[in-house]
């Protein structure tokens, strides 16, 4: 070991090329996935409650068959 502690060691403000920003196609690009990913959750969301509201219907059914007897 040479002494230094893993912080040295992965430290990264001693780096000495500054981040580069992101081109417009890169941007533009990580906006049309953030919209993607915004219309599969909404999308995710109207299935699952309309699948709740399935069940909970199928349910509904099934305890007024049983208790009509």
């Amino acid at each position: 070991m040479d002494g230094g502690s893993w912080a040295d060691q992965w430290d990264t403000t001693a780096d000495p090329t500054p981040e580069k920003k992101k081109s417009g196609g890169a941007a533009a690009y990580g906006k049309k996935v953030g919209e993607k990913t915004k219309s599969a959750a909404t999308t995710g969301v109207k299935k699952v409650k309309e699948g709740t509201s399935v069940g909970l219907q199928w349910i509904k059914e099934k305890y007024q068959k049983t208790t009509k007897r």
